[in-house]
């Protein structure tokens, strides 16, 4: 990095998936696109269905992936944006009013009005990550985005509440900490991922994006242009692995390649004649099996991935809504055959998608497995954008700096204020 002046508004993405710890550390570009000057990865094995189950492992694997990208980027990284996952995770729509206090709506009426409708009952144990306002209404006029400004006598909002296990998001919080980085904020990772892949014509058109990770499959609705359901199902990536390693009778690893290299999600697809070779397991000698074989084993999994996230599409209300189709991202929806698998399912157009608006190490972040990573950059940047000009932000998003000598560290939990955050979530979402 050359300077200071390009490295202070720099922000870094902490990815703690269950398979993998992606850290990405970038910048923002002038057209409002981001170059990445750093990325880091390393195996995850302290994490299971996205929540953390061993910390000495998660500490590990965060280190060295923060390492990794602060030698790729030149510089020290002090704060992180975490991405969290998880079936603990439970999602809401919500409504709130309150009285416009000088006939004129002000950034504080907005607030109180947010503020109302996030009082909902959260049961004993949860703790609210995130509220997302949806649209708001003056008197009896419905639909605004964007209500600062107007007049009238009583302003209605409508939210979209995520709360997450209280124990879970400490659990997290704990590890970063014992790697002496600060928690900047701690966000949904398919409302991250959403920030990466999806467009804004997507958005209105309303898609269905899920994000199929190692442990989780999380699922993100979005509808003229706000988001409007979230879920996350405990199935993804490694059940596949375990399928393989168990019904082709071989170690877990082995499994993983073999799935890596040859799987295909939907049998006509995969060649009869095509083999394989398959290690055992001990000191037996290695088998050769049909790549058509191994689709059957791969393919009943997939579609019951995908049944269980049409028919959480179908609970939700919004099938019929999404007319973009579904969007697919993470890692394990990198198969052959996956796509026309899930057009069979959804009955609806699907497209797999990576990370978009990247610059720098584009081609190697223009892979669905980093989409969490950078659609973390995205979600503090445009949060960083908002803050400009707003005197208590200032300098709370510099999230890494150029290595010169001893740095100082930002005060643990130092965030950027509520309102700041609501502002950037009017401008990211409407």
């Amino acid at each position: 990095m050359s300077g200071p002046s390009n490295a202070s508004n720099m922000v870094v993405g902490l990815d703690i998936g269950t398979s993998k710890v992606v850290a990405i550390v970038g910048q923002p570009t002038d057209d409002g696109g981001i170059e990445i000057a750093g990325i880091g990865s390393h195996p995850s094995r302290g994490m299971k269905k996205g929540v953390v189950i061993n910390i000495e492992s998660t500490v590990q694997s965060i280190q060295r992936a923060v390492e990794e990208a602060e030698l790729m980027a030149g510089c020290d990284i002090h704060s992180v944006y975490v991405g969290i996952a998880g079936s603990h995770i439970s999602s809401m729509n919500s409504d709130g009013v309150v009285a416009i206090k000088e006939r004129e709506v002000a950034p504080t009426d907005i607030e109180r009005v947010i503020d109302s409708a996030r009082a909902r009952a959260i049961s004993e144990g949860q703790r609210v990550l995130h509220v997302l306002p949806q649209e708001f209404a003056i008197d009896t006029q419905g639909g605004i985005r964007e209500p600062l400004g107007m007049s009238g006598v009583r302003l209605e909002a409508r939210v979209h509440l995520v709360t997450a296990a209280l124990n879970a998001v400490q659990n997290i919080e704990k590890c970063v900490r014992r790697c002496g980085l600060d928690v900047d904020a701690i966000i949904l990772e398919q409302l991250a991922s959403s920030h990466a892949v999806l467009t804004e014509d997507e958005r209105e058109l309303g898609v269905c994006m899920v994000d199929i990770g190692g442990g989780t499959t999380d699922i993100a609705v979005f509808t003229e242009g706000a988001i409007r359901h979230t879920a996350v199902i405990p199935i993804a990536g490694d059940q596949v692995t375990n399928d393989i390693a168990m019904a082709l009778r071989t170690p877990t690893q082995h499994a993983e390649e073999i799935k890596v290299k040859y799987a295909c999600a939907l049998t006509q697809l995969a060649a009869s004649d095509e083999m394989i070779k398959v290690p055992s397991v001990g000191d037996r000698p290695a088998r050769d099996l049909s790549r058509q074989s191994l689709a059957e084993v791969v393919e009943p999994r997939y579609e019951e991935l995908f049944t269980l996230v049409r028919d959480e599409l179908r609970r939700s209300g919004f099938e019929d809504l999404v007319a973009a189709g579904v969007v697919l991202t993470g890692g394990t929806s990198r198969m052959e055959g996956v796509v026309e698998l899930a057009e069979e399912i959804f009955h609806m157009p699907v497209r797999i998608a990576c990370p978009q608006n990247v610059r720098g190490l584009a081609d190697v972040v223009r892979n669905p497995i980093y989409s969490t990573g950078v659609g973390l950059l995205h979600y503090a940047l445009n949060e960083a954008r908002q803050g400009h000009g707003q005197q208590e932000s200032s300098g709370s998003s510099m999230s890494a700096q150029p290595r010169r000598g001893d740095v100082s560290r930002r005060g643990a939990g130092e965030g950027i204020p509520a309102l700041v955050k609501l502002k950037g979530w009017f401008k990211g979402n409407f």
